[in-house]
């Protein structure tokens, strides 16, 4: 709600006789703010890493630079991976724990060092053993981080426990000067050569003409590696098909109809080893389709780390039983299918209704026309001949 006019400059008042008290204050106090030298730690020496063979091991050379004016009397160094890598040893003035993925962030693991020992400006310095890094069987894509603080960063609320490191401790040293560092977080990729198999699951669908009937179709990945969708890349979709025929009454709610097909999510940024998604449809059977199939096929984005294409499609069939041949629900009242045959000789369309099932080639209308003909004929006889009787 608007402020009345009058309130508005008693406001105006109100805020200049607090900034001049602020200025005064200001003035009067001690110069504790501008003009005290801090430190800026930066990190460097990190640069992406790739080739790496799952089971093989590697060390990350990292330096910390002071930038700043003051001395840091104590630093923290944090190493994160994510879940295709781990430590091979952890220093004892180190603590380790995992953290579970949240708010879009895959799974980590953390090893945060505390080096209580100054590092002056100017000054490059490097921990005197490289923390060692291997590469489990589903390393794949994944993502190394690096940051460093005076400040100790404490535990991640969503992970386990810290537990300190059972390796002997590591010292910071003095190193050479080397690639002006910048930053006091830096994040990297880590490629490993590795494989991961992607594969769909299709349905076999049963039923009659007017049931409503589940289908169920899977995503799977089966492969060594987990994957991890880099940022900005484009996610995973299953296409979900279902048969001629056939409507979809019900969807999975990830899934979103594009025309006749589905597209549908994995409902997560990252995709682990093992992983699987099930998707749930509710089809009502409309009609019978001879020959009627869908299909469950993977998104065409290139997937290189995926060499097994055989897989990337299934295969949704469905079996209409009971019904007419065109999949009517019932037949006609005097029992027939109610269905319809077409003659390939003369083009015409003829009912397939219980006299056809005679054998007899006379239409119906001109069988019950020769029936009308035949019985007027033995009427009038029957007239002519009382009536002759009578003149006798």
């Amino acid at each position: 709600m608007p402020t009345p006019p009058h309130n508005r400059r008693a406001s105006r008042a109100a805020v200049a006789a607090l900034g001049a008290a602020g200025l005064i204050a200001m003035a009067s106090a001690p110069a504790a703010f501008g003009d005290e030298a801090a430190p800026e730690l930066v990190v460097g020496g990190i640069e992406p890493i790739s080739g790496v063979h799952p089971g093989s091991s590697f060390g990350l050379p990292v330096t910390v630079a002071n930038k700043g004016a003051g001395t840091a009397d104590k630093v923290w160094v944090s190493y994160a991976v994510t879940r295709g890598l781990d430590f091979t040893e952890i220093p004892s003035n180190c603590l380790s724990q995992q953290v579970w993925s949240y708010d879009e962030m895959p799974e980590r693991w953390f090893a945060v060092c505390a080096f209580d020992q100054a590092v002056e400006p100017g000054v490059v310095y490097t921990p005197e053993k490289p923390l060692r890094i291997k590469a489990r069987d589903r390393a794949l894509n994944d993502q190394l981080r690096v940051q460093v603080g005076d400040v100790d960063p404490g535990a991640d609320e969503n992970g386990t426990a810290p537990v300190a490191g059972t390796a002997p401790a590591v010292r910071l040293v003095e190193a050479q000067p080397g690639d002006e560092a910048s930053a006091d977080l830096v994040e990297v990729p880590v490629t490993s050569v590795n494989t991961a198999d992607y594969q769909v699951t299709g349905a076999a669908l049963k039923g009659s003409v007017g049931d409503t009937v589940p289908m169920k179709v899977k995503f799977t990945n089966a492969g060594p590696a987990w994957v991890r969708i880099k940022e900005g890349g484009r996610l995973l979709r299953i296409m979900v098909t279902p048969p001629a025929g056939t409507s979809v009454v019900k969807a999975q709610g990830s899934c979103k109809a594009e025309g006749a097909t589905y597209a549908c999510g994995t409902g997560q940024q990252s995709v682990n080893e093992g992983g699987r998604e099930t998707y749930a449809f509710e089809l009502k059977i409309d009609k019978r389709v001879a020959g009627a199939k869908g299909s469950v096929t993977l998104s065409t984005e290139a997937r290189p780390f995926d060499p097994d294409k055989s897989n990337d499609k299934a295969d949704i069939t469905l079996d209409v039983t009971g019904g007419g041949k065109d999949g009517s629900p019932g037949g006609s009242a005097n029992g027939s299918d109610g269905g319809s045959s077409s003659s390939g000789d003369a083009g015409t369309t003829t009912n397939s209704g219980s006299l056809a099932n005679t054998g007899s080639s006379t239409p119906p209308v001109l069988g019950a026309a020769a029936a009308v003909v035949a019985t007027g004929a033995g009427t009038l006889l029957v007239v002519r001949r009382r009536r002759a009787q009578s003149l006798n």
